[in-house]
C-alpha cells in the first residue's frame, strides 16, 4: 500500500495557526480531476455548499484527516521502522522496509544521500555523538557506517565500512563520548566495534535468547543489556565476562522477557520493562533488584522506559536527587504512559494514548520535564510529566508510528510510520 501513496506539495507546509483540520490526506483522493481555473468550492445562491443537500448537516470534522505536521518526508516505499535526528544540525537518517536508509533535511524535506548496501529491512538507525558518522543496522546482519564528507554542511556522506557479525540486528547503540559502536542481535550475542577502523572490540556472549534491548551507561562506563528469555547482564566493556546478570530464575526478576530498559543520568540505575507488563528498578551498584513497579495492564508489553527530570537541577539539589532515583516513564501496549517516582517506588501520574505507545522520548535540559509519547493509534503528544497534562498533539499520520527521534535540541520531534511516510513536528 504505501508504495501507492499520493504526495502532494499542498501539504508540505502548515504554519502555526492555520486551520489544520482544513487538510484532507492526498491518500483520501479517489480521483484527480484537471484543474479547469473553476472557483473553489463555494457557498451557492441558496447558501448551501455545493454537493450538500438541503436540510443536510455539514459533513463531520472527524473525517477531515488532520495534519499539524511541519515537513514530510515520504521518499521510502515501505514501512520506515526507524528514524534518528543528528546532535546538531537538521537532518535525520531514516531505515526501512525497502531496505534502504536515508539521510535527509527535516527543515525542507530534501533527500540528501540514499544509503543502499543492506540486503532486508533497514530497522536500526543512528548518529555517532559528534554527528560525524551515521549507522544503520538491518536484518540482514549488517551494520553499514557512513561519514561526513568535508566540514561545510551535511549533504555530503561516504560509505565507510561494513561491520558483520549479528545474525539479525535488533537495535544498535553509539557510546556517548567516543566512536564506539555497540550492537544487539537476535542470535544471543552483542558486539562491540571501534570506529573508524571497523575493529570488533568485543563479543559479549551470556545471553539466553535475543538481545532485545541495550545501551551504554550514561557515563560511558559500563554496558546493559537485556533479552528475550528474561535475562539482563552489566558488562565492563573490557571484558567479556559478566559483572553481574540477573535471571528469571530469581523470582523478584520474572518479567516474561525484557522489551525494554533505561538507565538513570547517575548511571546507578536500570528500569527493565517486561513483555507481561512488569517493570523492575535494578541498582547497578549492588546487582539486585530494588523495586518493582506495578501500573500497566497484565500481559500488556512494556516497549519503552525513559527518565525525565522534573526539577531543574541548581547546585544543592542536582546530585542528591540523581542519586537517590529520579522520575521514570514506562510506556506499555495497553495505551499507557505511567510516570513514577522512583524514591518513593509510586505513581505520580497515567498518561493515555488510545493504542500501544510505541516510544517516549525525553527533551533535554531545561525542558526536561517534557515528554513526548509515540503510539499506534497514529499520534505522538508532548506531555508536562511534572502534571500529566497534556501540552500538544501531533497529527499527520495514518498509520502506526514505529520510531520517533527529537531534533535541535528537543524543538522538533521527527517520526517513523507504518505508513511509510517521515513527518516532522515542533514538540511545544
Amino acid at each position: 500500500m504505501a508504495s501507492e501513496r499520493v504526495e502532494d506539495e499542498h501539504f508540505e507546509e502548515v504554519g502555526e495557526g492555520e486551520e489544520d483540520d482544513q487538510f484532507i490526506d492526498p491518500n483520501d483522493v479517489l480521483v484527480e480531476v484537471a484543474d479547469d481555473g473553476d472557483h473553489p468550492m463555494d457557498e451557492d445562491e441558496d447558501g448551501f455548499m455545493e454537493g450538500q443537500m438541503e436540510g443536510e448537516p455539514i459533513p463531520d470534522e472527524s473525517i477531515v484527516w488532520e495534519d499539524n505536521s511541519t515537513q514530510h518526508f515520504p521518499n521510502h516505499n515501505g514501512s520506515v521502522f526507524a528514524v534518528s535526528t543528528h546532535p546538531t544540525a537538521p537532518i535525520a537518517v531514516s531505515g526501512g522496509e525497502d531496505d534502504l536508509g536515508y539521510i535527509w533535511d527535516f527543515m525542507s524535506g530534501e533527500e540528501f544521500v540514499k544509503l543502499t548496501g543492506h540486503t532486508d529491512s533497514v530497522t536500526s538507525t543512528a548518529f555517532s555523538n559528534d554527528g560525524e558518522l551515521v549507522a544503520t543496522g538491518g536484518m540482514d546482519g549488517k551494520v553499514r557506517v557512513w561519514r561526513r564528507v568535508g566540514k561545510e554542511d551535511y549533504r555530503t556522506w561516504e560509505f565507510l565500512t561494513e561491520l558483520t557479525g549479528p545474525d539479525e540486528v535488533m537495535w544498535l547503540k553509539w557510546h556517548p563520548k567516543g566512536n564506539v559502536l555497540l550492537a544487539g542481535s537476535n542470535d544471543t550475542t552483542v558486539w562491540l566495534w571501534q570506529l573508524p577502523s571497523g575493529n570488533t572490540m568485543q563479543v559479549f556472549a551470556g545471553h539466553m535468547g535475543p538481545v532485545t534491548c541495550g545501551d551504554f551507561t550514561p557515563d560511558g562506563k559500563r554496558i546493559v543489556t537485556a533479552d528475550a528469555e528474561g535475562t539482563l547482564i552489566y558488562w565492563d566493556p573490557r571484558s567479556p565476562t559478566p559483572v553481574f546478570k540477573l535471571t528469571p530464575s530469581d523470582a523478584r526478576f520474572a518479567l516474561d522477557g525484557i522489551t525494554s530498559l533505561a538507565i538513570n543520568p547517575a548511571s546507578t540505575l536500570a528500569v527493565v520493562g517486561g513483555a507481561s507488563g512488569g517493570v523492575r528498578v535494578v541498582s547497578l551498584s549492588k546487582g539486585e533488584v530494588v523495586g518493582a513497579l506495578a501500573g500497566h495492564k497484565e500481559g500488556e508489553s512494556v516497549e519503552a522506559v525513559e527518565f525525565v527530570e522534573l526539577a531543574t537541577a541548581g547546585p544543592l539539589s542536582g546530585g542528591a536527587a540523581a542519586a537517590s532515583g529520579g522520575v521514570v516513564v514506562t510506556g506499555a501496549t495497553d495505551g499507557k504512559a505511567c510516570i513514577w517516582d522512583l524514591n518513593t517506588m509510586r505513581l505520580r501520574a497515567t498518561l493515555e494514548h488510545e493504542d500501544a505507545v510505541t516510544s517516549l522520548h525525553r527533551l533535554p535540559s531545561p525542558k526536561a520535564h517534557l515528554i513526548v509519547s509515540a503510539s499506534v493509534d497514529k499520534t505522538l503528544r508532548t506531555w508536562d510529566a511534572r502534571t500529566g497534562t497534556l501540552v500538544r498533539e501531533h497529527k499527520g499520520h495514518s498509520g502506526p508510528i514505529l520510531d520517533a527521534s527529537l531534533g535541535l535540541g528537543g524543538s522538533v520531534v521527527v517520526s517513523a510510520g507504518d505508513d511509510g511516510v517521515c513527518l516532522v513536528f515542533s514538540t511545544e
